[in-house]
């Protein structure tokens, strides 16, 4: 054996009891399980004593916005040190690809609040195949042990930036041509690796679309068996009609469904977590394929821009800051957000108590900087105006650039939510920004840590699983997810003792502690808690 963790605690995510073992690694792969039965002891070249750690696969983010951030940072810790092997980019229905060069410049401009804008990439890919063999060339050449990036990534294909790209930002049905352009990129998307496609429903231009448009576009996907993972058209006002709206348009398109940071906010969903169960357990029990995510934490994160009416957003970014700079329909834009409720914010009235400002597209401003880690409310306060007069000065002085976390969410809901059969985890984190959610850098130990050992919402065996096997499964992975032998030595040493997230929101990049080993292909890229030289991620291609 290559290695060997002698006397571990084995967690092997299937959710089945946990037990003891010594666990062999060969080649990139698990080669041996042997439980305590006194049988000879493995033997290898590194032999490593677990110390009563536990040993689980490597966790899986359903839900991740490291589309630039994997090409940008090889260190990539925010997700290694957690032990994430595995991230699903691609989300909410907009990112890089396929794309032309128009389309290419709109998206950027359009996310900069999720990932910056990007000025720091080389955009050398414009097809789906072309941006995951970008993550497999990685940081070649730049001295690092390895090629690739830092943790594996599989693709969803953006409906978002599809439509942007057949249809452009008008908010009209496409036509047959156009649909017909669509549904050929979907079929080169998946065939090229993607693993389903993703929709923002509350985000322009995806948003326009309806569901027949959808459907013949999720049809394509499940012809290449993938699954839709929807950002749906509402988590305030009108959630549960939308989770609905995308149960019945996933029957029928007969497409599998994974349901995006599946969390009912706003006060209008207090206590109503046991009512989107209930319709999703109705599905299941007629034989639905259905799956979520959810992050372990009640804020959630977007862009200020994204809380704007979706006419405002109508032709994109240059035509939302043209209407904000006309007073008239600035004005009409501020009913719509404080009183009417806009699409943007889930058909909610803006609560500006709710809305902090965690980071600047240009940081380094004195005056930019000065609004992050305050709420819109605080810093008009402060200044002695509305809120919406700081809202709109930020949006044109940050040109729509700005990231917001939204503190709207409800305890016993994402308690209830994440106890459920077919929840996964995924941290929605959103790297960008002086001061990011703190589930970018905390998700999965904040899970094992606060939900497991101190809350006992999920027991250690449950909590391995839903963060591993069970989103192996929905992304149809052959040999990743459990602790089998033959599988993929992605892999998760930790403390079950002592797990936790470091990160807060008062320090959103500390890093978590109590996981001090993780190797991705049986190479260690975390190592006695501290980030390694090796870059052993890749992109991971559909039916791999």
């Amino acid at each position: 054996m290559d290695l060997v963790v002698r006397d571990v605690r084995v967690v092997d995510g299937t959710g089945e009891a946990s037990y003891r073992a010594d666990v062999g690694v060969s080649d990139g792969r698990i080669a041996a399980v042997r439980r305590e039965s006194g049988a000879p002891r493995l033997s290898g070249a590194r032999v490593l004593d677990a110390g009563g750690l536990a040993l689980s696969p490597g966790f899986i983010d359903m839900h991740a916005h490291s589309d630039l951030a994997l090409l940008r940072d090889p260190d990539h810790s925010a997700k290694a040190a957690q032990g994430v092997t595995l991230e699903v980019i691609g989300q909410d229905g907009l990112s890089y690809a396929p794309v032309d060069d128009a389309t290419l410049a709109e998206v950027r401009k359009t996310i900069t609040g999720w990932n910056g804008d990007g000025s720091d990439i080389d955009f050398d890919w414009r097809t789906v195949g072309e941006y995951l063999d970008r993550l497999d060339r990685g940081f070649e050449g730049q001295g690092f042990d390895g090629r690739g990036i830092a943790v594996n990534a599989a693709y969803l294909i953006p409906q978002g930036t599809l439509r942007m790209y057949a249809v452009g930002w008008d908010d009209r049905p496409a036509t047959d041509a156009e649909l017909t352009r669509m549904k050929r990129l979907v079929a080169e998307s998946m065939e090229q690796g993607a693993v389903g496609m993703s929709s923002g429903l509350t985000y322009t231009p995806g948003m326009y679309a309806d569901d027949a448009e959808l459907t013949e576009l999720c049809r394509v996907v499940a012809h290449h068996d993938g699954y839709y993972c929807p950002h749906h058209r509402s988590y305030g006002a009108g959630a549960l009609q939308a989770y609905e709206e995308m149960v019945t348009l996933s029957r029928n398109a007969g497409c599998a469904l994974h349901l995006a940071h599946a969390t009912m906010n706003f006060g209008v969903n207090e206590g109503r977590a046991p009512e989107l169960l209930a319709l999703l357990d109705g599905a299941l029990d007629a034989g639905a394929d259905i799956s979520l995510d959810t992050y372990p934490y009640t804020p959630g994160a977007t862009t200020l821009a994204a809380m704007l009416p979706s006419w405002a957003n109508e032709g994109g970014p240059e035509a939302t800051l043209e209407r904000l700079r006309d007073p008239a329909t600035a004005e009409k834009i501020r009913h719509h957000v404080e009183v009417i409720g806009s699409d943007g914010c889930h058909g909610v009235p803006m609560e500006w108590d709710t809305i902090e400002i965690s980071g600047v597209s240009s940081p380094e401003s004195p005056e930019l900087s000065a609004y992050v880690g305050a709420t819109i409310a605080e810093t008009a306060a402060r200044a002695g105006e509305q809120p919406w007069t700081t809202a709109h000065r930020l949006l044109l002085a940050d040109n729509l650039g700005s990231s917001i976390i939204q503190h709207v969410g409800h305890e016993d809901n994402v308690r209830r939510i994440m106890r459920h059969r077919v929840h996964t985890g995924g941290s929605d984190g959103i790297l960008q920004g002086t001061k990011p959610h703190p589930r970018s850098y905390g998700t999965f130990p904040h899970y094992l840590g606060q939900y497991t050992r101190e809350l006992g919402v999920l027991s250690l065996e449950e909590c391995v699983a839903h963060l591993t096997g069970r989103p192996a499964a929905r992304l149809r992975l052959k040999d990743r997810g459990l602790i089998r032998e033959g599988y993929r030595a992605d892999l998760v040493l930790f403390d079950p003792d002592t797990v936790a997230a470091g990160s807060t929101f008062a320090a959103p990049r500390t890093l978590p502690v109590g996981i001090p080993h993780v190797l991705i292909d049986g190479r260690f890229v975390i190592e006695d808690g501290r980030r390694t030289n090796t870059l052993a991620g890749r992109s991971v291609r559909r039916g791999e």
